[in-house]
């Protein structure tokens, strides 16, 4: 059953392979168990690949069944399409194209398994991308943010410059004063004078201007300080909001990318180990000499050739015997004066009623 089963994957036919010996049904067995076997790899690693893209295992296995079909499908037209010649250097030739395809059928099927079997590795280097992304992405929204924010900065520090100031001017006031008072400068005269009370006064009326630019610039202040935690907030929330789409940055094409970045060594004889096996058919038809199968696949499909040949041929010669009799019993009538005579009294009576018609016609339109 299994051996039925296996022959009918390696495309061979059925009907001669029965009659012919236990090893070479065991040959073609054997070949179309690698076919099989290869279309389930095909299948694992499609729906492994398909995963990562649709995140959903009933698609994935369902593409991945297609897949699969498609690559059994291809391997079994190959393998069943090499014909033994008696000659290697042609069976190369016909095969090279299919070698070829089979190359390139063993670099789709080994990707994605590659990329399951470094998984681990390849989340490393996405994990490291992804923190790069990330702060790269701050600061590109950062330099939409920070002009405003520091400007807004720059007016907080000019008004706390402007109260400072303001402060120092009163300040130096009631030093003045004070001095004043005590005798220590202006007039030098100890007590409170005339001159005391002007720059008192003087203090006074700066303390009030200092008390209402304080009053004022912090309500200046507050209200920028509202700005800027508006801004910090709005740049926080775009932020989050970016910050999804580069955790969601591992799908097919990054973790290819991702892969690449890893050593070759690996990969490459993993690769070599999927060509070995989508080939391996080809290679084992190759080097496998003619076998009883391919002796009596090559004597029926001999046969039927020459049998069309021979009733193609045949069909050109009664073609050329007909046309040959024609061209002679046509020449003999050409030459029979009765039949020239029979001939010419029909076209005569035929114009005879054309112009009869004619006539009749004109008449009817008058």
């Amino acid at each position: 059953m299994l051996q039925r089963f296996f022959i009918l994957c390696s495309g061979a036919d059925a009907s001669i392979l029965k009659t012919c010996s236990e090893g070479e049904q065991n040959k073609y067995a054997g070949i179309g168990a690698t076919v099989f076997f290869t279309a389930v790899m095909a299948f694992i690693a499609s729906s492994y690949a398909l995963y990562t893209v649709f995140d959903n295992v009933y698609i994935a296995i369902f593409f991945g069944v297609i897949w699969g079909l498609l690559i059994f499908n291809l391997d079994r037209f190959i393998v069943s399409t090499i014909k033994k010649r008696n000659s290697f250097g042609s069976e190369l030739l016909q095969a090279t194209p299919r070698i070829i395809l089979a190359v390139i059928i063993a670099v789709v099927i080994s990707k994605p398994l590659e990329m399951k079997i470094f998984e681990k590795e390849i989340n490393q280097v996405l994990l490291e991308e992804k923190n790069e992304m990330t702060l790269a992405n701050k600061q590109q929204l950062a330099q939409q943010y920070t002009p405003t924010i520091e400007k807004l900065n720059g007016d907080i520090e000019g008004l706390k410059t402007e109260i400072n100031t303001k402060e120092a001017e009163t300040n130096a006031l009631y030093d003045t004063y004070i001095s004043e008072a005590e005798g220590r400068a202006g007039t030098m005269l100890l007590g409170k004078g005339p001159v005391y009370k002007e720059k008192r006064e003087k203090h006074d009326a700066a303390l009030a201007e200092l008390q209402q630019l304080k009053q004022e610039n912090s309500e200046k202040i507050k209200t920028i300080e509202g700005q800027i935690a508006a801004l910090n907030l709005e740049y926080a929330e775009v932020v989050k909001n970016s910050q999804p789409i580069i955790d969601g940055f591992d799908g097919l094409m990054a973790r290819i990318n991702a892969l690449g970045k890893l050593p070759w060594f690996p990969s490459f004889f993993i690769f070599l180990l999927f060509l070995a096996i989508e080939t391996s058919p080809i290679i084992a038809k190759l080097l496998a000499p003619k076998g009883e199968y391919d002796l009596k696949l090559e004597d029926e499909e001999s046969a039927v050739k020459t049998w069309v040949t021979q009733k193609v041929e045949q069909r050109e010669k009664i073609l050329a015997t007909d046309t040959a009799l024609n061209e002679k019993i046509y020449s003999e009538i050409e030459e029979e004066e009765a039949v020239y005579a029979y001939k010419k009294q029909k076209a005569e009576e035929l114009l005879k009623l054309q112009a009869d018609t004619f006539h009749d016609l004109q008449v009817k339109s008058l």
